[in-house]
């Protein structure tokens, strides 16, 4: 018994309840976001999410509590609990550079980057105690990520028609692609050509709005043109190689 009461008094401290609760909280709602980034395969998910998370709310813990005995024990010490988690908000960018990729002139991640700063501060806020805001959150979070997408593309699947993306080699010539979208007797309202550091050749394409074609084919007919090696569907966000 003596060994057991030293254990209780030199680990675990009359808060030790509420840090668990804090931290199982915060598992669950980091973790409810994370579940939503894992079932649409993204680069940051399930274990990510709840790493993230928790260790954010170990790090509010850390600045509410973990200094008390120094504070009791002398007046002169003065401690401000926010230097903690302003250091935590800046430092989680590293991460969410992380799971940003670019594809030509397709960047994907965004959304899974800022998620991740998200329930950072989830971890922070149910660290401190602010439950009601916590449940809050992750409620708007989730209903952005599950029902918003949808509701974006209804208003953006025209303007993504209209959009063609390919990947060409530098030699490539740029009037066999103009040919054939004359065939579709397509218009161009705007061309962009940059060059990557793999010397080829990020081709984004506008087409002017109104026009009747069928997408699939075109892009069928554009993947077999020789020197194009990508094809960035903007549809179903796949990509064609060669």
């Amino acid at each position: 018994m003596d060994l057991i009461q030293y254990i209780n008094e030199q680990f675990i401290n009359e808060n030790f309840d509420t840090m668990l609760y804090r931290v199982l909280l915060a598992t669950v709602l980091c973790g409810l976001i994370g579940f939503e980034r894992e079932l649409k395969n993204h680069q940051a998910g399930f274990r990510t999410h709840i790493l993230v998370g928790v260790g954010a709310c170990v790090m509010m813990l850390l600045s509410v509590y973990g200094f008390d005995p120094y504070i009791n024990d002398h007046d002169t010490v003065r401690f401000d609990p926010a230097r903690i988690p302003s250091y935590v908000i800046s430092g989680i960018g590293f991460l969410g550079a992380g799971t940003i990729l670019v594809h030509g002139m397709t960047i994907r991640g965004l959304t899974t980057a800022a998620s991740i700063w998200t329930v950072a501060g989830l971890g922070l806020v149910i660290g401190a105690g602010m439950y009601a805001l916590g449940i809050l959150a992750t409620l708007v979070v989730l209903l952005s990520l599950i029902f918003l997408n949808s509701f974006e593309k209804l208003f953006t699947r025209h303007k993504d028609k209209n959009q063609l993306h390919l990947l060409i080699n530098q030699e490539a010539h740029i009037g066999e692609i103009l040919d054939l979208l004359e065939e579709f007797r397509l218009q161009i309202k705007r061309m962009e050509i940059k060059s990557d550091e793999m010397d080829r050749r990020n081709v984004h394409i506008e087409l002017e709005k109104r026009q009747e074609f069928n997408r699939h084919e075109l892009l069928n007919q554009l993947s077999k043109l020789n020197d194009v090696t990508y094809i960035y569907n903007n549809d179903d966000m796949d990509i064609t190689n060669k």
